[in-house]
């Protein structure tokens, strides 16, 4: 299993189109490249390709937004943003999980946007011996300096993937043998009945809507957690010990 070298600050900007080329070159783990909209430059337009080909998710924006951004106010169409780790990839997960000769044990992320809850899960999956956690490109925090923070320093350890496709990915993570376990509210399979000692994907959804629609319909089970109070539902990060911790119990 590789090791996450973390070649720059987590949060650092990066403004200006040698800097960025520079960084791509060495390099940088890169969360998100920012690039003015509407710009037609070809020097532009290849370090978004380099970003992308990177695994980098590029957005384009208004240059006002570059503008408030930017620290040096030089930051001429284009500022990176370095992320606190670099992403691993799906094999990646996988490997970790056959070196370790253990049943995968994965925690999908749809479309977590607070880093809090993120670096939560993370750090909660750490400790509960998941193998990875898996995250969409789109609509979702990535490895921020937040998240790394509050992750405890799990994202140093724990391989974190990202994307395009959620959807796609279960689908995958099905043929190769794995069993998808979708925490719902109204899932019909509670989470005491639930064999989580057999390959498992974990899908936690967002915060607000919890899973999209597609993703619950490409799991195999929907796992509801018994609530007795009030409340009728906990959040994300909650949800993801619960659901890791009695898979760890069921493990053991």
């Amino acid at each position: 299993m590789q090791e996450f070298e973390d070649r720059s600050p987590a949060g650092t900007t990066i403004e200006g189109r040698n800097a960025v080329t520079e960084a791509l070159r060495a390099g940088t783990a890169l969360d998100k490249l920012y690039i003015a909209r509407g710009e037609t430059d070809h020097t532009l337009g290849r370090i978004a390709a380099q970003a992308r080909k990177a695994g980098a998710v590029v957005v384009e924006c208004d240059r006002r937004k570059l503008d408030a951004m930017s620290e040096t106010h030089s930051h001429q169409g284009v500022i990176a943003v370095a992320a606190a780790q670099a992403y691993a990839s799906v094999e990646d997960i996988l490997q970790r999980a056959a070196d370790r000769e253990e049943p995968p044990l994965v925690v999908v992320c749809d479309e977590i946007s607070d880093p809090h809850n993120l670096g939560a899960v993370i750090r909660t999956a750490e400790c509960a011996g998941a193998h990875g956690v898996i995250i969409p490109k789109r609509r979702s925090a990535g490895l921020t300096a937040v998240v790394a923070k509050t992750s405890a320093g799990a994202v140093s350890y724990l391989p974190v993937a990202r994307v395009p496709n959620i959807p796609s990915l279960l689908k995958d993570l099905q043929k190769r043998g794995l069993w998808v376990f979708g925490a719902a509210a109204e899932g019909a399979t509670s989470l005491y009945e639930a064999d989580l000692r057999s390959p498992a994907a974990i899908v936690i959804g967002s915060e607000g809507d919890g899973m999209g629609r597609l993703v619950r319909e490409s799991c195999d089970f929907l796992v509801s957690i018994p609530m007795k109070g009030r409340i009728s539902s906990l959040n994300a990060s909650a949800a993801a010990a619960v659901l890791l911790y009695e898979a760890l119990r069921q493990r053991e």
